[in-house]
């Protein structure tokens, strides 16, 4: 005579199938309700109901788990807009900025990670095409795509990451501070920049540094690059 335990495993519903595209959409589920550190296998078994073990056999560790959430954000980005190509351009950064604003602690992934995931790429391509659009040697422009991605992620990293740390505001101002009364004996072009150095806003700052960036990309040939292994 079967037992009563029997019966309940026979009627409890089968689990879904573990698949990568399952397992990423459970971690940006945990991601935007607890935050980027709870996104862990141990955490990810417990929410889809197996082993740890058995996410291994499609994310090899958490950095490609957090590495795929951060993809999956990348969807987000807008990769069109108005305006001539260099607006445009300035429109798809700023998304991108905003997108990794939003998540300090996946900013800093984007940092320290080699993404490659398919939202990345399409994101490195729309850079690209209007790089190309602009007029940029096609060989400046496959460098240009890094350097720009680069100043867009470590700004998203720093304001992000400073908008949630406790005293940030005060730091800020013992650093004007500090300029503000730098000697002129022992810091002279401190002192004669004392005022220039910290004005403008983040915003305004930020266009100068994309505008400094593009005209100095563009203006400069890219050397021979060595041989790759």
């Amino acid at each position: 005579m079967a037992s009563e335990s029997t019966y309940n495993r026979r009627e409890r519903p089968a689990k879904p199938a573990l698949t990568r595209d399952g397992i990423v959409a459970t971690a940006v589920t945990v991601m935007r309700a607890e935050g980027v550190e709870r996104v862990t296998m141990r955490r990810l078994a417990k929410e889809l109901d197996t082993g740890a073990a058995s996410l291994y056999v499609y994310v090899k560790d958490t950095e490609e788990l957090h590495a795929a959430v951060l993809d999956e954000l990348l969807a987000e980005v807008h990769l069109d807009g108005a305006g001539d190509w260099r607006e445009r351009l300035w429109a798809v950064l700023g998304s991108y900025r905003s997108v990794l604003f939003a998540h300090p602690s996946l900013a800093r992934v984007a940092l320290v990670t080699r993404l490659s995931g398919p939202h990345y790429l399409s994101l490195v391509e729309a850079v690209l095409a209007l790089l190309d659009e602009g007029g940029m040697a096609p060989g400046q422009a496959a460098w240009a795509v890094d350097v720009l991605l680069l100043t867009a992620t470590a700004t998203a990293v720093e304001h992000g990451t400073r908008r949630e740390k406790p005293g940030a505001a005060r730091e800020h101002e013992v650093m004007v501070e500090s300029v503000a009364t730098a000697s002129p004996d022992t810091h002279p072009h401190i002192a004669a920049l004392a005022t220039d150095l910290v004005s403008g806003s983040g915003p305004t700052r930020a266009r100068w540094a994309f505008d400094a960036l593009l005209n100095g990309a563009l203006a400069t040939p890219r050397a021979e690059p060595e041989e790759t292994r």
